[in-house]
């Protein structure tokens, strides 16, 4: 079965945030263009799905801050409720360290001083950010706290995560509030779906590019449904997944190489829903950051006081070692962690709703890809040139909020600006 045969202006390998962008914005220049989505869904790491109480809930990216202004805007414009997230109240860190005062500060002053490093100035660029904070002067439970901190936000083992890279990422992400300050009662992925509907049928769901061929003639995306040939590619898809897929003739090896200097890291997100948020009765936030185990965070979710949540993220090793126990293993140890930092209400919930992105077959497995390569310097430069034709876009390679919904709209905008100016004026139909 040969299957379709069509074309179009450009091609879009991808409809999460940074896909549906680009379309948009192509669309409002005049310019024709077809989305190709592996998933039965749009929103890429953006996922909603129903507890068992019969609401609808984020599994994945959630929150939003007021100093992301895309996301921000989008969400107005589509007349989203904005729910801002309960942080009255203490913060509980467990198990409780030697010296529990100031201990944010201290943590937070280590991730400062991590901002003002020069990269540059290490003899060679092997360095480690686990290498790094076990050689500062803080006290162990700052450099734990640092350290946990790290691997739940990046996902990965702070030993495998270049200092430069960390460096060089963290200073695109500027909020000066908290990355966890708003969600959407109406799901963030709502707004995904909001993108995707003036689309049509342009947007191909179940429809994952297994190969890609590009030259002069132009370029033929192949699916398992049919071909599509275009003038003008972008591939809007996290750098690991756009390395699996097959080009012909294969790319130039820097770009190869580019692309598996990445690694995708392991989160698995748990929503919990209670009767009523105990944690608040006893002056408490319902933030736990946890020392031990490393990569384990919990807070409040909740959209009013009859809708008590708690969302808790599993990152890194954590999460692969967790992941073998299967689901019922896993709510154990949750509810076991919750139990003893928040006490015996946080083990007594009415459902527990689990997403394990750990292994997911079209996103990699975590809020974002990094560069694991220490040589690896130029990787996101060569890949933000691109090739004739051919662009990679994901919102790992934007300038704003990498690995964020912010930076996936930034950098889907983008690509689209440059393909319009090199298309010029659209052709007439």
């Amino acid at each position: 079965m040969s299957g379709y045969s069509a074309r179009t202006d450009v091609a879009i390998v991808g409809a999460g945030f940074t896909g549906l962008a680009a379309a948009t914005e192509l669309r409002a220049a005049g310019i024709d263009c077809l989305l190709f989505e592996a998933r039965d869904r749009v929103g890429g790491r953006v996922e909603a799905g129903t507890n068992g109480l019969g609401e609808t809930i984020d599994l994945g990216g959630q929150f939003i801050c007021d100093d992301m202004p895309e996301i921000l805007a989008l969400a107005r414009k589509h007349r989203k409720t904005l729910v801002q997230s309960y942080v009255k109240g203490d913060e509980i860190v467990f198990p409780a360290p030697h010296d529990t005062d100031g201990l944010h500060a201290r943590v937070m002053a280590l991730r400062d001083r991590l901002d003002t490093v020069d990269p540059d100035s290490f003899a060679g660029a092997s360095l480690s950010v686990a290498a790094w904070a076990n050689a500062q002067p803080d006290d162990r439970d700052a450099r734990d706290g640092f350290l946990s901190m790290i691997e739940g936000l990046w996902c990965q083992p702070p030993d495998a995560v270049p200092l430069w890279y960390l460096i060089e990422n963290d200073r695109r992400i500027t909020n000066e509030v908290s990355e966890l300050q708003i969600f959407l009662r109406e799901t963030i992925h709502s707004l995904a779906v909001d993108l995707a509907r003036p689309l049509g049928d342009a947007v191909r769901l179940c429809e994952p590019a297994g190969r890609i061929e590009h030259g002069p003639a132009g370029i033929t995306v192949h699916t398992n449904l049919g071909r599509t040939t275009s003038r003008k590619l972008i591939i809007a898809v996290p750098p690991v997944m756009a390395g699996r897929i097959a080009f012909d003739p294969p790319l130039p090896a820097p770009v190869s190489e580019a692309l598996g200097a990445w690694r995708s890291g392991s989160v698995i997100k748990v929503f919990i829903r209670y009767s009523e948020p105990f944690w608040r009765r006893r002056g408490l936030s319902g933030t736990v950051f946890f020392l031990d185990p490393h990569g384990l965070y919990a807070c409040d979710a909740s959209h009013d006081e009859n809708h008590a949540a708690l969302v808790v993220f599993i990152g890194g090793n954590l999460a692969t070692a967790w992941a073998v126990l299967g689901e019922p293993g896993i709510r154990q140890k949750i509810l076991a962690k919750l139990h003893a930092a928040l006490g015996p209400d946080a083990a007594d919930p009415l459902d527990i709703t689990l997403r394990n992105w750990s292994h997911d077959a079209w996103s990699g497995g975590a809020y974002s890809d990094i560069i694991i390569d220490p040589n690896a310097r130029n990787a996101e430069a060569i890949l933000r040139q691109g090739l004739s034709g051919i662009a990679f876009a994901s919102s790992e390679l934007s300038p704003s909020f990498p690995g964020y919904i912010e930076g996936a709209l930034v950098a889907g905008r983008a690509a689209a600006a440059r393909i319009v100016e090199s298309l010029g004026a659209p052709p007439s139909r």
